[in-house]
């Protein structure tokens, strides 16, 4: 009877025993290790390269000159359309419906101009964004490397992080040594 106890509930639990003993006695696995975070204001960060600021001065010095055009255009428009108006009440039905549809054109033109130039300004912005965004997020993974972070979060992703995690002037040092 000895024997039967002995080989059904010793020796499992013997086993069972060993088992739990050799894995709790492996080292600790990599996930365990200490846990290094750090945030980052990619957004300042961007904005605040010198790439981007030379970028920015020189679409900010086109998007004026537009902007100037524009004005020019729509006080022609407005003009065009002052004098159909004073005009309006002496000219023929016929001449007068001709100007009108003149001026309406002329306005359409105006507004798909307008709206095309926002396009392509807005184009310009986000392709020039995209390309630096692009540069940083490779020089935020090099620190993240060397630094030895677990990982590197986008600041506006939580609701509070100690200054001391925050990596944005780094990254913006970083990028322009580039």
């Amino acid at each position: 009877m000895s024997i039967k106890f002995f080989r059904l509930w010793l020796l499992p639990i013997l086993f069972l025993f060993t088992a739990v003993f050799f894995l709790l006695a492996q080292p600790a696995p990599s996930f365990a290790r200490d846990l290094r975070v750090g945030v980052i204001d990619i957004q300042k960060a961007v904005s605040g390269t010198r790439e981007w600021k030379k970028e920015f001065l020189s679409f900010k010095t086109n998007f004026n000159r537009e902007k100037k055009l524009i004005s020019r255009k729509e006080e022609q428009l407005k003009k065009m359309i002052e004098n159909l108006n004073k005009q309006g009440m002496v000219l023929n039905p016929e001449l007068k419906k001709k100007k009108e549809e003149e001026v309406l054109k002329k306005k359409r033109e105006f507004e798909r101009y307008v709206q095309d130039r926002n396009e392509e300004l807005a184009k310009k912005e986000k392709e020039i964004t995209n390309r630096i965004l692009k540069k940083m997020a490779d020089v935020i993974k090099k620190i993240g490397k060397e630094k030895d972070f677990t990982m590197i979060l986008e600041k506006k992703v939580g609701l509070y992080f100690d200054n001391s995690i925050d990596l944005t002037a780094l990254a913006i040092q970083a990028y322009n040594k580039k």
